[in-house]
């Protein structure tokens, strides 16, 4: 995956990408950090009270600002007003700066890598004034993996998320088990079993509401199989109650196809599959400010950025 192991080599930023870098800060008290990491964030000038915080997870051999810039969350943030926090993974974790998402230490509740990043959103809503209710979870590849298991173990605080090349939530719990699971999806779990493991991320009693998902997939994934899309598709659409038979289908340009499950207008699950894509997150250059391909940041004629705060209600521009 972007996302495991070192299986990849970093590219050169762009000169587009490090400007927008520059406005980055580094917050080095957070908290106990049991998992190590490191925080980042952004906020832009004269950000107003209660705006919506973004948690944004890079991929393996990519770091957070890079990838926030050129994925188009900053300029997103810009535009919308509204904070994100950056966490890093680091060499000393995981030798690929890969976020161990398969690791149950780090994934579930309460301690690891999961839990500083609890602690990260804990400092920055206090420190932005953000609105609780609009706190949000997104990532790519090993980010994504990790961004669904935060909205399993931490399902009161985030408000709805958004994986790109991601894994269903208990999928591995070990290196091996990952990269099998990566290049081939377990056929044999069912909708149910798949729901089930989200729940063995929540301590005792199970969450009120679960955070709606937003889902990305690359045809031509070579990584990770697109198998585990539709896998992390029917276990989210399972636990929010929903049959195997997407509510809505459509497809906003040739090659595009975008399921959803739930209400019109407020789906709880969304699956978007670009069939010429690789692995990475897709970007459009040419219509949204701000966004640039980079390593593992994809031109596909769309903005999955966009797209996404738009799935989650906070952009209606």
């Amino acid at each position: 995956m972007s996302a495991l192991l070192s299986i990849w080599r970093p590219a050169p930023k762009d000169a587009k990408q490090t400007a927008a870098v520059d406005r980055v800060t580094a917050v080095a008290d957070f908290g106990s950090n049991p998992g190590g990491l490191r925080m980042l964030v952004y906020a832009p000038a004269r950000l107003p009270p209660d705006a919506p915080l973004i948690v944004v997870l890079h991929g393996c051999q990519q770091d957070a600002a890079g990838f926030a810039a050129s994925a188009g969350w900053l300029a997103l943030a810009r535009r919308l007003r509204c904070a994100l926090v950056l966490p890093e993974q680091t060499a000393e974790n995981n030798r690929g700066r890969c976020f161990n998402w398969h690791r149950p230490v780090d994934a579930r509740r309460g301690g690891g890598e999961a839990g500083s990043i609890r602690q990260m959103v804990a400092v920055a809503t206090r420190r932005f004034r953000s609105d609780r209710r609009r706190v949000f979870v997104v990532g790519l590849s090993a980010g994504g993996a990790m961004a669904a298991a935060l909205l399993a173990a931490y399902p009161a605080t985030f408000a709805a998320g958004a994986a790109i090349a991601g894994m269903p939530v208990g999928s591995a719990s070990s290196s091996a088990m990952a990269l099998l699971r990566m290049h081939r999806a377990d056929p044999y779990r069912s909708r149910t079993a798949l729901a089930a493991a989200i729940q063995v991320a929540v301590p005792a009693r199970p969450a009120r509401s679960w955070p709606r998902l937003s889902i990305w997939q690359g045809g031509r994934d070579r990584t990770v199989n697109p198998a585990n899309a539709e896998a992390l598709a029917a276990q989210w659409a399972a636990l929010h109650g929903f049959d195997a038979s997407p509510t809505t289908e459509t497809a906003p340009a040739p090659g595009i196809r975008c399921r959803a499950w739930g209400r019109p207008g407020r789906a709880a699950v969304e699956l978007w599959t670009i069939a010429d894509m690789g692995h990475g997150f897709p970007v459009d250059p040419r219509r949204a400010d701000g966004e640039c391909e980079g390593p593992w940041v994809v031109d596909a004629g769309l903005s999955a950025a966009r797209r996404i705060a738009a799935f989650w209600g906070i952009d209606r521009g």
